[in-house]
């Protein structure tokens, strides 16, 4: 190392480094990965996401080709199961072309690989590398893992927190830039003494990006993530390793780095690029919106106690508010002219 780096430059290589990096390893999703993620709690989510993205291709006056994104497949289950879920839609999975952008394909399961095979999933290492055509973007906590940068306030102004090197370079430690940070006119004017500011120009700059794409060739994206709507300042970074939580500089690359994101920040980049946002909602208000107690009960009218028993817990960790319903939030972002989407009330959240 030679010289101390930023925390989002130190992000992008223990996530990312070709070969080190977290993301470019086996799915460390499940119980007995880091985390669990939605899909793999509830077939019910990724056919409820399924069913959403459906809509929004017919809403479009079905056009085909369409490009089916989705950011982050992790083991691939959203996109198996979205995809069963709309088998008996007319002519949807004929104008579908699969896109996956993630850092290593590797991390599907090959019963999920072969169930997506018949679909010919393109792969991609960046969302820019998409070919050209209308858009439908699924991204479930994917901006939560892009990089993010800090700063604490000083009698200077905000100094960035960099990664370095402690003295006798054993270890990694956090330490201040020297002098104010060019990003200050992107922080808060004010703040006490010793405050942490945290922001992503890679959120922003996707978001920006994602939103000039669907403003130009028109299409859908929906956002899930852990986040806020920018009223919680402060820092969110955090590590997490076998369910637990870690240092953020403990041991990198076999460590999961996440803050929370900024839905506010993210709508507005978007919107800057020519599209409309949706929301945020909370993502138990989403999912009862567009259909989820019904589809429990659907289920477990064929389902045995244990089944049906089983299928109520999953049905409340996404949806109560002291679970995933309040903590996750939903953004849908759109590039042409309509009404609010399924589960965004009409008027909520949206903007032009």
């Amino acid at each position: 190392m030679g010289g101390p780096i930023s925390l989002a430059d130190f992000m992008v290589e223990a996530l990312g480094h070709p070969t080190l990096g977290y993301y470019r390893k086996p799915a460390p999703i499940g119980a007995g990965g880091d985390f669990i993620t939605a899909p793999e709690i509830s077939q019910m989510f990724g056919e409820l996401l399924g069913a959403w993205l459906a809509d929004r291709w017919i809403a479009m006056g079905r056009p085909e080709p369409v490009r089916l994104v989705e950011l982050g497949p992790g083991r691939g289950t959203a996109m198996v199961d979205a995809l069963r879920a709309t088998r008996g839609v007319p002519g949807f999975h004929a104008a579908l072309r699969l896109h996956f952008v993630d850092l290593a394909r590797e991390r599907l399961p090959a019963d999920n690989a072969a169930r997506l095979a018949p679909h010919a999933p393109e792969w991609h290492e960046r969302f820019d590398d998409i070919p050209a055509g209308p858009l439908l973007l699924l991204a479930n906590e994917f901006f939560d893992a892009l990089p993010v940068r800090q700063f604490q306030r000083t009698p200077a102004g905000w100094a960035e927190r960099m990664v370095g090197l402690t003295p006798d370079g054993t270890a990694l430690h956090l330490a201040l830039a020297p002098g104010p940070s060019p990003f200050a006119v992107a922080l808060p004017r004010g703040g006490n003494l010793g405050a942490i500011a945290e922001f992503s120009p890679a959120v922003t700059g996707l978001a920006q990006r994602i939103g000039a794409r669907l403003a130009d060739q028109g299409g859908w994206a929906l956002i899930l993530d852990y986040g806020h709507d920018g009223d919680r300042p402060g820092p969110s970074l955090q590590a997490v390793r076998a369910h637990r939580g870690a240092s953020v500089l403990d041991r990198p690359g076999e460590t999961d780095l996440s803050a929370h994101v900024d839905f506010g920040a993210l709508a507005r980049a978007a919107r800057a690029a020519g599209a409309r946002s949706f929301g945020p909602v909370g993502q138990g208000a989403f999912l009862c919106a567009i259909g989820m107690g019904e589809r429990a009960a659907m289920l477990k009218r064929a389902a045995s106690p244990a089944q049906a028993s089983g299928i109520d817990a999953a049905f409340r960790r996404l949806i109560a508010p002291e679970a995933m319903g309040t903590l996750f939030r939903v953004l849908a972002l759109a590039g042409a002219a309509g009404g609010s989407p399924p589960g965004f009330a009409a008027g909520a959240g949206a903007a032009a």
